[in-house]
């Protein structure tokens, strides 16, 4: 067992050379763009053995459903037309792209990469808070924490028994072969330095062999992308880990004024000339109110129950729910269902009776918009920080989430790690990196 000025010394190690290594996220805000350490704490989540294997088989089952409704939902949408969705939520939603209709990905494949964000309540149980299939990030923080760990603290994994993390880039390596067409270059797309997340992009081309391209590096001919070397070579690109949005991934097709993407991409997409990791128009998936009816797409597909269970959440959309919301408002969060990244996220019961009054009129006129939760009374997780009574440097409770990552290639894998968030505020649910959140290393015991 670590003391606490070993733990300290750590903490401080480790964030030293994140910072050295530029391991920061960046946040535009009011038009400005600001990079900040993502701060990590060195006393981990630790998950048993028994435990993960149970949240393991959810999480595959779970993604495995997602990939078949978006599947459905761009070709024959038996799912609407069976009653299980109404038709009007799924073309209502910022998500759903009419672009992508007909388009069947390599091998069949949507949500190549699945970060799923869950809580545990107090009890043990694991609820699922939310999906994200468009472009989920933050798996690199924690592999490149705990090498830096094994650096700074050798003796720190001597005597855990536990997963090596260090997989991750192993494994989507071998999805990108696995969907490559062509057997062309394996290429991961930057929007460029001034994305949030540029550090994980340069990261994962290292680790995975992958060429690091930006938007100006790729060239659409005769249906077909090609990687423009530094000396004008060019190399057809068989598979586009791309992290550039869906708005903006090809001025032709979607926002004309776009400068990240790349034309004609959509084209050579749509011949199956190249493949698109994760595909285009998931975002029908990740909106917020379709979270609703996943168990619903688990049964389904699957003829499974769902083994991971959402958090109590209700749909304005439907009128039992709409009254329920309205007359409750004080005791629920309320999401926006297209907002992302803790925004859009509010507490009723930090609402003054003004905003509340407004929420409701929202609510009212634009159902469709909003979600609302129970509060979960998820399991507090200790974190390095001063105490409440101003106690330097001691150990304090803190709310914290997990984001479970899974990869569907020949199978569907769960990384056995995934990035534990936590909010650094005392009073405080949100964890997200752009909110100020922290990170610590997630451990998966082994048996």
């Amino acid at each position: 067992m670590k003391t606490m000025k070993d733990l300290l010394e750590q903490q401080d190690a480790v964030n030293k050379w994140l910072d050295r290594y530029g391991v920061r996220f960046g946040v535009y805000k009011n038009g400005v763009f600001n990079e900040q350490l993502f701060p990590f704490d060195p006393i981990p989540r630790v998950i048993p053995a028994k435990e993960w294997e149970f949240v393991e088989k959810g999480l595959v089952q779970r993604a495995g459903a997602l990939n078949a409704f978006l599947a459905d939902i761009y070709g024959d949408k038996r799912i609407v037309r069976d009653g299980v969705i109404p038709e009007e939520f799924i073309y209502s939603s910022k998500g759903y792209l009419v672009q992508c209709e007909g388009i069947t990905p390599a091998k069949k494949i949507y949500n190549h990469i699945s970060g799923i964000d869950l809580v545990q309540e107090e009890d043990g149980s694991w609820i699922v808070l939310e999906d994200n299939l468009r472009i989920p990030s933050g798996a690199s923080y924690p592999i490149i924490a705990r090498d830096i760990t094994r650096r700074v603290s050798p003796d720190t994994f001597t005597h855990n028994k536990i997963a090596d993390n260090r997989t991750y880039p192993k494994l989507l390596a071998a999805l990108m072969d696995y969907v490559n067409v062509g057997n062309g270059l394996a290429v991961i797309l930057t929007p460029g330095r001034y994305n949030s997340a540029f550090f994980e992009h340069s990261f994962l081309a290292e680790r995975t062999g992958a060429t690091l391209a930006f938007p100006e590096d790729l060239v659409v001919e005769d249906g077909v992308v090609y990687y423009k070397g530094l000396f004008g070579e060019r190399e057809r690109a068989g598979v586009i880990y791309r992290r550039v949005a869906d708005e903006y991934l090809d001025p032709l097709v979607f926002e004309s004024s776009s400068l990240l993407g790349v034309p004609n991409i959509m084209q050579a997409y749509r011949k199956g000339n190249v493949a698109l990791i994760n595909a285009v128009g998931n975002g029908i998936a990740d909106d917020k109110g379709l979270c609703y009816f996943v168990p619903k797409m688990v049964e389904y597909y699957l003829g499974e129950k769902g083994l991971l269970k959402n958090a109590p959440t209700y749909l304005p959309y439907y009128e039992e729910d709409k009254k329920y919301v309205l007359s409750n408002l004080e005791k629920l969060v309320i999401k926006d269902v297209a907002e992302a990244g803790g925004y859009g996220v509010m507490f009723g019961s930090n609402l003054t009776k003004e905003k509340r009054a407004d929420l409701k009129r929202l609510i009212e006129t634009e159902p469709r918009r909003w979600i609302a939760q129970e509060v979960v009374q998820f399991r507090d997780m200790d974190i390095l920080a001063n105490g409440a009574d101003g106690t330097p440097q001691c150990r304090v409770p803190r709310k914290a989430d997990l984001r479970a990552f899974v990869l569907i290639g020949d199978a569907i894998t769960v990384w056995p790690s995934g990035l534990t968030r936590f909010a650094r505020d005392a009073d405080s649910y949100v964890v997200n990196s752009s909110q100020g959140g922290g990170f610590k290393d997630t451990w998966v015991e082994k048996e």
